[in-house]
């Protein structure tokens, strides 16, 4: 028996060690795949976000390089192109409102023009309140920007070709020759301006951006800011504390612009003109006085058989500085990397409450197996117990009953003592019968409780009564205080005052030669107290919490081999619990013991 503890407590453990080690991998490998899972969340976002921006600003590119025209058309007043694109532009585009109005100013004479959609034309108008605002940002070269945040508006320059004469001095040992040498120089003829519908951004091309990437996947779970220069919101979906990626809104930059003017546009304007050949270059022009205005420029040359070269120019500035708007992404969760965290806190708490469970099903199971084992030995020990309990008795039964049927006893007196021996006896022999079947009654559930109204003095002068002969036997000393008037109570009579006759019993058995009991009915507070009190051996500390259980028997007890069987105690308090009350017990080692049935049930006066 010991071999086989032994054994089944290394098995657990080995299993606990084995659970432990399982929680510390699972542990690092939800790290791993939490460092992998956050790089690829970033870089979906990033993707995401940048795939948002591009799209925007493809469709601020596309309404702003649609629209390059020549200076000689502006000069000429010739709208016949500007329609053909305008026409172009509003037929590709997925936002035909996106533009409100085309304004022309020719910066030698500042005068106005506004586009008229109906007359297909440019009509001259006054300077309104916004173009005013923009004034500065064109007129001024050095703060030129080609996007206007305040109302929004795109700003294009048009370019037009400059003739002039550069001195070129020859020296020589003997002779200073000064020529003049002819150089064509590119000159701002003037801006279009073109003024987008706010509202349309707004409420058309974000929200439509916002669906198409942060709406029908795990991006579902961010939320979004547009933003100014000024940090001004612009337009959100929730408001933000941080930034787990970014990206510039309204990017005019030529190199990452894909022209579909000139993909589909430009044969058909340009019509019969399609031996143009078309080429660009970058070319650096350095300011020698000024070296922080060098600027690079990408240069869009046409050169054809039939006219003389004309060129374009796009203003190129660096991405940052173009940008006038500003895309700002944030998960749900408070940042990317705390939504990864509170992931991998839950992931690790479901795992380590998997592996915890399995953990306590292990201690439960052998925990579980041990009170078995425990509780076969006291079964075991029950009926060895019984066994003997019922061998004495019957030991006594047998033998005066084989004395009378001899005839070793012959007078009255003899026979009359044998008698009463025999019913003594069989009275011991079926009250512990009674008390085992009394005991499996209340264990299957099946024993049922007679309650009536009962005076419960009654029932204590009867108990008392039928443990008189007991009582004599063994020479106690019985005191009693039992109240009068008790009141009557819902009971079962016989329940109760065989729980009392338990309590008494066990005074006589424990009594260890102290031959004195108490017994006591006091009612107060509504509730009635029962108590017994003997001066007895006593219950140890240790065993009071235990006594009440099926089968218990203390150490002590076993030791002084004093016969019982374990139930009484247990039968006394399922009978106390069935009516509602409750037993208590004071004990002392060499002292004796106090037990109190304390009942609270529908007192009747």
């Amino acid at each position: 028996m010991m071999n086989n503890s032994r054994f089944t407590i290394l098995v657990i453990a080995a299993l606990l060690v084995l659970l432990s080690v399982l929680a510390f991998l699972q542990y690092r490998w939800l790290g791993q795949i939490s460092d992998g899972e956050r790089e690829r969340l970033q870089r979906n976002l990033q993707s995401d976000t940048q795939r948002f921006a591009d799209d925007f600003n493809r469709e601020m590119q596309n309404a702003y390089f649609n629209f390059q025209i020549d200076a000689d058309a502006w000069r000429k007043k010739d709208w016949s192109e500007f329609n053909e694109r305008h026409k172009f532009w509003s037929e590709k585009t997925a936002y035909p409102n996106l533009i409100k109005d085309f304004y022309f100013v020719e910066l030698e004479s500042q005068s106005v023009s506004r586009f008229n959609r109906e007359n297909k034309a440019f009509e001259a108008v006054q300077w309104t309140e916004n173009l005013n605002k923009l004034k500065p940002k064109f007129m001024i070269k050095e703060s030129f920007q080609p996007v206007a945040e305040e109302i929004p508006a795109l700003l294009m320059p048009i370019h037009e070709m400059e003739k002039s004469f550069e001195r070129i001095i020859v020296r020589t040992p003997v002779t200073e020759d000064i020529k003049a040498s002819p150089v064509e120089t590119l000159k701002k003829y003037g801006v279009l301006i073109i003024e987008l519908d706010e509202t349309v951004i707004k409420n058309q091309v974000l929200p439509e951006l916002v669906k198409k990437y942060f709406s029908e996947n795990e991006s579902a779970n961010y939320k979004l800011a547009v933003s100014n220069k000024e940090n001004q919101l612009i337009f959100q979906t929730g408001n933000l504390t941080a930034t787990d990626a970014n990206a510039r809104l309204f990017e005019l930059s030529p190199d990452n612009f894909i022209f579909f003017a000139n993909r589909e546009m430009l044969p058909a304007v340009q019509g019969e003109r399609r031996k143009t050949m078309v080429f660009s270059k970058t070319e650096t022009q350095k300011s020698e006085s000024n070296p922080a205005q060098n600027s690079n420029r990408r240069v869009e040359m046409k050169v054809t058989t039939n006219e003389k070269p004309r060129v374009r120019v796009f203003e190129r500035n660096q991405p940052d500085e173009n940008a006038a708007w500003t895309l700002n992404i944030q998960h749900t969760a408070g940042s990317l990397e705390q939504f990864i965290a509170n992931t991998r806190n839950k992931n690790l708490a479901i795992s380590f409450g998997i592996l915890s469970l399995l953990a306590m099903s292990v201690v439960l199971i052998f925990l579980s197996a041990q009170r078995a084992r425990r509780f076969a030995q006291k079964q075991v020990d029950f009926v060895s117990a019984v066994s003997h309990e019922f061998r004495t008795p019957l030991a006594v039964i047998y033998s005066a009953g084989e004395n009378l049927t001899d005839g070793v006893v012959s007078n009255r007196q003899q026979i009359e003592r044998y008698g009463n021996l025999i019913k003594r006896e069989g009275k011991k022999l079926s009250s512990m019968v009674e008390q085992i079947l009394e005991f499996a009654g209340a264990r299957s559930g099946k024993r049922k409780y007679d309650f009536r109204r009962v005076d419960v003095g009654a029932v204590v002068e009867n108990a008392l009564a039928e443990c008189q002969p007991l009582l004599q036997e063994k020479g106690f000393m019985v005191e009693t205080d039992v109240a009068e008037n008790l009141p009557r109570i819902l009971a079962d009579e016989n329940a109760l005052g065989q729980a009392i006759q338990n309590l008494i019993a066990n005074s006589v058995k424990y009594s260890n030669g102290n031959a004195w009991l108490k017994l006591t009915a006091t009612n107060g507070d509504d509730k009635i107290k029962i108590t017994v009190e003997d001066k007895g051996i006593g219950i140890a500390p240790k065993d009071l919490k235990h006594i009440f259980k099926p089968f218990y028997r203390s150490k002590a007890v076993i030791d002084e081999q004093i016969h019982g069987n374990g139930l009484g105690l247990s039968l006394v308090r399922q009978t106390v619990e069935a009516h509602g009350g409750k037993i208590a017990v004071e004990s002392q080692i060499g002292k004796g013991s106090r037990f109190t049935i304390d009942l609270s049930l529908n007192i009747e006066h």
